[in-house]
């Protein structure tokens, strides 16, 4: 591990509860895992999955009072769940904090929890990575979708992404119109029909 990521581990350390940091941990690992599965940069990929959750344990009211600082729009969506807000918050601090000027590394860690649209191999990394790292807690279809992350990329993120949208449909949770968005975006890519 370059000294660049050594600093940055250190420094994130000091800012996540344990249970968090062991999580990071484990999304960095993957991420780099990942990385060299599908010929994607390896210290961009730990450097995302070392950051991707750098907002993660601020306050629900530090979160939004650090978004309105930073000018970064707030959703109805977000202020009934300012979890939601660690993403853009984390993209964000990565930039202001952490000194990251890769705009590639900013996107991915912006882009984890909802995804988007025409993501970059980068951004899927992450997205993939934050859902299978071997701390989490067993989803459905978790073996499933493990295996086919090394396997073929796009169907593991289509995966990830229907599994999601069912869980939060079925406990009636709010979903992040970009969630869909996504979903929408890689059903119709990969030529999905609804089962």
């Amino acid at each position: 591990m370059n000294h660049r990521l050594q600093k940055m581990r250190k420094k994130i350390k000091s800012e996540l509860d344990k249970a968090r940091y062991e999580h990071t941990l484990g999304v960095m690992y993957i991420a780099s895992a990942l990385a060299m599965c599908h010929g994607a940069d390896i210290e961009q990929a730990m450097s995302a999955g070392l950051l991707h959750d750098c907002a993660k344990c601020i306050s629900s009211e530090g979160k939004i009072k650090l978004c309105n600082k930073y000018h970064l729009n707030i959703s109805e969506v977000e202020y009934a769940n300012p979890s939601l807000l660690h993403a853009k918050l984390g993209a964000s601090l990565a930039a202001r904090k952490y000194k990251v000027k890769d705009r590639e590394i900013i996107r991915a860690i912006a882009s984890h929890t909802t995804g988007r649209p025409q993501m970059s191999l980068l951004e899927k990394i992450i997205y993939i990575a934050d859902y299978i790292e071997p701390g989490r807690e067993e989803l459905p279809n978790m073996a499933e979708v493990r295996v086919l992350a090394f396997q073929n990329i796009d169907e593991c993120l289509y995966r990830i992404l229907k599994d999601s949208l069912l869980y939060l449909h079925t406990r009636e949770l709010p979903i992040d119109p970009m969630t869909q968005k996504t979903y929408d975006y890689y059903k119709e890519k990969l030529g999905k029909q609804e089962e």
